[in-house]
């Protein structure tokens, strides 16, 4: 109930009152939502975390007035801040160099036979301390999609570049992980089409950049099985064709897809319609994408999940949808309503504070932005330069991200910093998605 008048009043700022000479301070008032605690204490209304009671915001009415509608004055603080004072910009030189160290340590990292063993990729530091951070094991074949698609996002390829081995080596282990109906792994969980679009992305480029006919039919059978999971007159979720659909696994999804279109795959003319049509229904007015429905926050594992990263303290979902609007050649003149979502993404720019530490937001928003471009992607690219601040330079550790953000459990060390070095390529060599 009280979600659903939150929801009603998010448009709301407050309602104010003049105030009474000499009236005495009210006593507090509280509020309950699903997440947050709000209470209301003479003209400060504070925002607790529900579970810890942690607190959030606080917000001081101006003086001379009282609030006469505390629960649309609560409403308030679930919208974006003031975005924080940007850092001093860094130097190509220096997102280069970071760069290039996150590439090393993935590279330091990969099997023999070109995997990258998402919970047991320590076994390659053979002296001083072993790196710590895995994964799950059912992920194997995103991480390694990731890698390559990091290796690949620096300019090198199958036939040439300082990391065609690595390329060449990651390429043919996820060929060997692909099953008859074009599937790169296996569905034993329950997120695999994950895995798989990251793959079947990756591959897609490999094949594209590299001009290299061996992976066309590989490349082809990914997107192939995409369209099989694909629901009818939709777009994706987790099982194939259950008329279920979010807006996570579909940028996933369409990036494999509109990537594999740009170098003459076979792709289904509805794929970008129905993603198009799947952006517009989840977005409000105010810019925001839900995930699986209008407003909806990202999701969150059971437990203390939600928590630990509160899902209004980032975009992750208005960034995904911005990301996947730009592989649809969507710009702010035949869709303002992109600029409304970038302006969401300026108010939670990159921070690399406990609860907001987020790679795939990251991700998402550095490639939409991009996109967008002028001030957003300047104050957006000056925020993301803090990762090279806190890239490990020490030992086994050195060039890559230790796994504290929102996914870090499940993706491990490798998963986080493929994803960086991804967001720093993007900041380094400013590609565009449709080519």
């Amino acid at each position: 109930m009280h979600r659903a008048l939150l929801g009603g009043l998010a448009t709301a700022w407050f309602c104010l009152s003049p105030a009474v000479a000499q009236q005495p301070t009210p006593a507090p008032t509280m509020l309950a939502t699903e997440h947050h605690l709000f209470v209301l204490r003479g003209d400060v209304l504070y925002q607790f975390d529900v579970k810890t009671l942690k607190l959030r915001h606080q917000f001081t009415f101006p003086a001379g007035v009282v609030p006469a509608l505390p629960v649309a004055a609560a409403s308030a603080l679930t919208e974006p801040p003031p975005p924080p004072p940007l850092p001093a910009a860094r130097s190509a030189e220096d997102l280069g160099k970071s760069l290039t160290r996150a590439l090393m340590w993935l590279a330091a990292h990969q099997d023999d036979d070109g995997r990258f063993d998402c919970d047991s990729f320590m076994k390659h530091d053979d002296t001083g301390e072993p790196c710590n951070g895995p994964g799950n094991a059912v992920h194997d074949v995103g991480v390694t999609g990731l890698a390559l698609l990091a290796f690949l996002a620096d300019g090198s390829n199958l036939r040439e570049g300082p990391w065609k081995e690595q390329i060449q080596k990651a390429t043919k282990w996820l060929r060997s992980q692909q099953d008859d109906n074009g599937l790169f792994g296996t569905a034993a969980s329950h997120d695999f089409i994950y895995d798989h679009s990251i793959a079947a992305f990756a591959m897609s480029e490999a094949y594209g950049l590299s001009k290299a006919r061996i992976l066309k039919e590989t490349a082809q059978r990914g997107l192939d099985y995409l369209e099989s999971h694909r629901n009818p007159y939709a777009v994706w979720r987790y099982q194939p064709r259950d008329n279920d659909n979010d807006t996570s696994v579909t940028t996933w999804a369409l990036a494999a897809c509109m990537s594999g279109k740009s170098f003459d795959l076979n792709v289904s003319d509805s794929v970008g319609k129905l993603a198009a049509v799947w952006y517009d229904q989840v977005t409000e007015s105010n810019g925001r994408a839900g995930y699986t429905k209008a407003g909806e926050p990202s999701s969150r594992h059971p437990g203390d999940h939600v928590a630990r990263f509160p899902p209004e303290l980032g975009e992750a979902m208005t960034a995904a949808a911005l990301f996947g609007r730009g592989f649809l050649g969507q710009g702010i003149k035949d869709k303002p309503i992109l600029k409304a979502s970038a302006d969401r993404l300026l108010a939670r720019l990159p921070a690399w504070s406990p609860d907001r530490i987020d790679p795939v937001y990251w991700f998402f928003g550095t490639m939409g932005m991009f996109q967008i471009g002028g001030e957003h992607w300047q104050q957006w690219s000056r925020a993301l330069g803090m990762l090279v601040d806190h890239q490990r330079k020490d030992g086994n550790f050195a060039g890559s991200w230790d796994p504290v953000g929102v996914w870090d459990d499940d993706g491990g060390r490798v998963f986080v910093t493929a994803l960086n070095a991804l967001s720093l390529a993007s900041l380094h060599r400013a590609s565009k998605l449709v080519r």
